[in-house]
């Protein structure tokens, strides 16, 4: 399948929706180029607004702007657009329910040479604990595209995780809608849920998997918040054993929230492919997602441990 950069979508759906909308505003922090924001400053410099690196004062102006009435989209890359300015995203943003919508890239362990202080492997837990913001992580670039016009409708706060690295299109890829999950391909023995550029990697391991008489369905569960719980405990009552990938890592992420809704309403045996309580380092995205244990044969060995436990 053609492989494409979601950023590039991302700016791509920018500029569309900037035209049909004057109370679109675009803030970003010195990092256009490589969020692809740069398409939407050359279209529309007058609601484009360049923070330089003072993420803090990008986020805060957001949510005044929000305050007016603007639909405002914020974009840097994951790492510091939500641990740098936690304060004023929760207190400003959050807590107003405002208008502003960020969409961060270069998240996860994927953005590869910048290495660990780069590399946003905490964001979801941070936000997954503030009241009222949705939170998304697109399989694709089309699937980026379909939740940044979601976002684009719906009133309030929202956090959409992209990648740096192009990105295969999922082949099976249903319609977006917002806060549900669906499954991708159907198997009997277990369930893996992904989110990210882990369906990607989920779906490969299936055929793996299938090689060995192993037969696993694949969901693609791109809202983490609010998060699709009846789908889950669908998936748990059929198959009793729930593999979650994640780019992210093990706590506080998409295996935490499926965790919490199985463990509420109807337990089974959740494994776990994450990053297990580390920091990132420098390494091609390749070779981190092997040192990681996140890419395919890693899914695949823990599928068949986890069935046979």
């Amino acid at each position: 399948m053609e492989k494409l950069y979601a950023r590039d979508i991302y700016g791509k759906t920018l500029v569309e929706l900037g035209k049909k909308d004057d109370n679109i505003v675009v803030l970003d922090a010195d990092l256009s180029n490589s969020t692809r924001t740069a398409f939407f400053r050359k279209e529309f410099p007058g609601r484009f607004f360049n923070f330089g690196v003072a993420e803090q004062n990008m986020m805060a102006s957001a949510a005044g702007l929000a305050s007016c009435g603007k639909i405002v989209f914020v974009s840097t890359f994951a790492m510091f657009a939500t641990a740098r300015p936690l304060d004023q995203l929760r207190n400003t943003v959050c807590y107003n329910n405002f208008n502003v919508k960020i969409v961060a890239t270069h998240s996860g362990i994927t953005v590869g040479e910048d290495g660990a202080s780069h590399q946003a492997l905490e964001d979801i837990a941070i936000l997954r604990s503030i009241p009222h913001i949705r939170i998304v992580v697109p399989a694709d670039a089309m699937e980026a595209k379909d939740a940044v016009i979601a976002a684009y409708k719906e009133e309030g706060p929202f956090y959409i995780r992209l990648g740096r690295p192009k990105v295969a299109a999922i082949e099976g890829r249903r319609e977006f809608s917002l806060g549900k999950g669906y499954i991708l391909r159907k198997g009997r023995d277990l369930a893996i849920i992904a989110c990210g550029i882990m369906v990607g990697e989920a779906l490969k391991a299936q055929e793996m998997l299938k090689s060995k008489g192993i037969y696993a369905t694949v969901a693609n569960v791109h809202t983490i918040k609010p998060i699709d719980k009846n789908f889950i405990i669908e998936l748990a009552k059929e198959y009793k054993h729930i593999l979650v990938c994640e780019e992210h890592q093990s706590v506080g992420g998409l295996c935490s929230a499926v965790s919490e809704v199985l463990s509420r309403s109807y337990p089974v045996k959740v494994g776990s492919i994450g990053i297990n309580d580390r920091f990132g380092q420098s390494g091609s995205p390749q070779e981190l997602l092997d040192a990681y244990q996140l890419s395919s044969p890693h899914i695949a060995k823990r599928a068949e441990e986890l069935i046979r436990s």
